[in-house]
């Protein structure tokens, strides 16, 4: 009786916009919505779950951050067509790929002011990436208090109830600038990659510029390519044995 509510208890201080995002989560991969359906009105959505648009807003992020949906301004929210798997997301998808494979990634926070955010990514006890994010004047005050250490920008942007739409990046060979090269533990002109991108939310706003600086000898991008798809991964060029 006790242990049953407990979890009761449990399940009711999970955030509202996470049992909302789990439920769609699973009828999605139950087949009730199918890859390019879809899904009903905001208005709808947020009618039948009895909660706000801003609520649901944060559920649909969670799942768009998933790949589970896709959402097109003036258009509406689809399931993600099987078909459309390019996507590559960065250091979002460059943690999780990196925890996925069993490496240690934790974050260290340089700088928090005036809308930039600087973190620097530590990969198995070792400096790995510099990153610097610009974060769109609307939104600064929302996100500042957050503690970057353990929560992703987009969670905060999504806690504070905004939707990302898109974005757009591109990824280049580069050499260590003496400013990143401070931070990583490295000489100037070593090798990197250079990524640079900019998030865009539902009125095609942009909401975050990202540059990051990523350490060449460290890390890998790994592409799986099939006759309709392509993806992309974060990998490690260092054995977890090393």
């Amino acid at each position: 009786m006790a242990d049953r509510a407990d979890r009761a208890d449990r399940a009711d201080r999970v955030p509202a916009y996470r049992r909302i995002a789990v439920d769609l989560a699973e009828k999605i991969r139950g087949g009730v919505y199918r890859p390019g359906d879809a899904l009903p009105a905001q208005r709808e959505l947020s009618a039948s779950y009895g909660v706000t648009l801003m609520t649901l807003r944060q559920a649909l992020q969670q799942l768009t951050l998933e790949g589970l949906i896709v959402q097109q301004a003036g258009r509406g929210t689809y399931v993600t067509p099987a078909q459309a798997a390019y996507r590559v997301d960065t250091l979002r998808s460059f943690v999780e790929d990196l925890r996925e494979q069993g490496h240690e990634v934790t974050t260290v926070v340089l700088n928090n002011a005036d809308g930039v955010l600087e973190r620097l990514r530590i990969l198995d006890g070792r400096p790995a990436i510099h990153q610097t994010s610009k974060i769109a004047a609307p939104w600064i005050s929302a996100v500042k208090s957050e503690d970057f250490r353990y929560i992703s920008l987009y969670e905060a942007l999504a806690k504070a109830g905004v939707t990302v739409a898109r974005a757009s990046e591109r990824i280049v060979p580069g050499l260590l600038p003496a400013d990143s090269a401070a931070h990583l533990n490295r000489e100037s002109g070593s090798p990197t990659f250079v990524s640079e991108r900019a998030t865009y939310g539902i009125n095609d706003e942009i909401l975050v510029e990202d540059r990051a600086i990523i350490l060449g000898d460290l890390l890998e991008i790994r592409a799986e390519r099939a006759a309709t798809r392509l993806s992309l991964q974060w990998g490690s060029s260092v054995d977890l044995g090393q």
